[in-house]
């Protein structure tokens, strides 16, 4: 397992930091929490103010394809996959890929993209309804730390269990203090988070196998 930075390629998202840090509440944060309307498509003090494909993770799909060595009739499963954008990609980039793809929310797999749909299972990441051993790569991005840490590792313990030994995950981290306070300030849905030494003991404590990178907000 190591740290790989198989995202670079994706656009830089635009924040403003301020007005979130201004606008969040618990109210807010509760809407935020039930990843449904608000979350997705809603206005961007509650999340992504509009969630639509728009090919940014095509050059991923074909990294992560690169890189791992992804031939026709290898199963991949996309935990958090949302409305299915990246299990989109993947089956592009890789004809005869078997992808799968597993989100919490009702409302991103209702709006999902065409070409993603019967691929997808509505099920949380840390019990994940699939056989053992049943997929050649594991992907999570930006999906375990929101759970608490108890759940993390439980999380990363089935990316093991129904893996074969390769998972890729991205998950909340900074670097110094104030990369921390800029994070805070922004987040809505981590509810666990820690500097990369803190994530490589959980990865630890998981028996985590695969490769990380990590989200770190600039200001």
């Amino acid at each position: 397992m190591a740290y790989l930075d198989l995202l670079g390629r994706l656009p830089k998202s635009r924040r403003n930091i301020a007005a979130r840090a201004t606008a969040k509440s618990p109210e807010l944060i509760a809407r935020a929490m039930q990843f449904s309307f608000d979350y997705f498509d809603g206005s961007r003090d509650y999340g992504y103010g509009g969630y639509r494909y728009d090919g940014r993770w095509v050059p991923v799909a074909h990294d992560i394809v690169a890189h791992y060595g992804l031939t026709p009739g290898q199963r991949v499963l996309d935990v958090g996959c949302a409305k299915g954008f990246l299990v989109k990609d993947l089956l592009g980039a890789c004809r005869g890929l078997d992808v799968w793809g597993l989100d919490i929310s009702h409302y991103a797999l209702s709006h999902a993209e065409p070409e993603a749909r019967g691929r997808l299972v509505c099920g949380s990441c840390d019990a994940l309804p699939f056989a053992d051993a049943s997929f050649d790569l594991v992907i999570g991005l930006d999906v375990i730390h929101n759970l608490e840490r108890a759940g993390v590792v439980r999380a990363l313990r089935e990316f093991e269990r129904v893996g074969r030994g390769r998972s890729y995950i991205r998950v909340d981290s900074y670097r110094t203090p104030q990369e921390r306070a800029v994070f805070v300030d922004w987040v809505l849905t981590a509810r666990f988070h820690d500097y990369p030494e803190g994530w490589e003991a959980v990865f630890a404590e998981a028996g985590f196998r695969g490769d990380w990178t990590w989200t770190i907000i600039a200001a």
